[in-house]
């Protein structure tokens, strides 16, 4: 009975560890700019209950070849109508950082549930965990990140930033 608890366990941590994305690599028509994504094509990756992420790099080639991070933020079945123009998302970080974007609502007054947060730097963000996500809207609506995702987020941000 202890061995099949064991083995049970393992094959459910075994699992949750490989939970992360693929990284797909693409490059535009001039070959100056190198995009690494996360693979959403089957499903997107989960960072809270009804939130979800993708991570993206822009590599741009010459001279000072810069790199471009992007995290895309989806809720899922969010839909608010708010009195103004614009909708603030915030994520907070452990060590009390927060990174914040703006949103324009939609021209019907609706925010459509998706965000993109510029990461000014990767290498923190894989010091310091998102504790939760804040949609600033007719009341907050606070997203709490689980240590397993948490854990998977840094490894697929980690994936990006090293991808070639």
């Amino acid at each position: 009975m202890k061995v099949l608890f064991v083995l049970l366990s393992f094959l459910i941590v075994n699992s949750s560890i490989n939970a992360q994305a693929k990284v797909i690599t693409s490059v535009n028509d001039a070959g100056d700019v190198a995009t690494y994504e996360l693979d959403c094509s089957v499903k997107f990756q989960t960072l809270a209950k009804g939130l979800k992420y993708n991570i993206t790099r822009h590599e741009f080639k010459g001279p000072e070849l810069k790199n471009s991070y992007r995290l895309m933020l989806v809720m899922d079945g969010f839909y608010s109508k708010t009195l103004n123009s614009e909708m603030k998302i915030s994520a907070v970080l452990s060590d009390g950082t927060v990174i914040e974007a703006k949103k324009t609502i939609e021209d019907d007054g609706f925010f459509d549930g998706a965000c993109t947060l510029k990461i000014a730097n990767p290498e923190a963000l894989l010091k310091a965990d998102i504790d939760k996500v804040i949609v600033h809207a007719d009341k907050d609506v606070v997203y709490p990140l689980t240590a397993q995702n948490k854990a998977i987020f840094k490894k697929n941000l980690s994936n990006i930033i090293n991808a070639k």
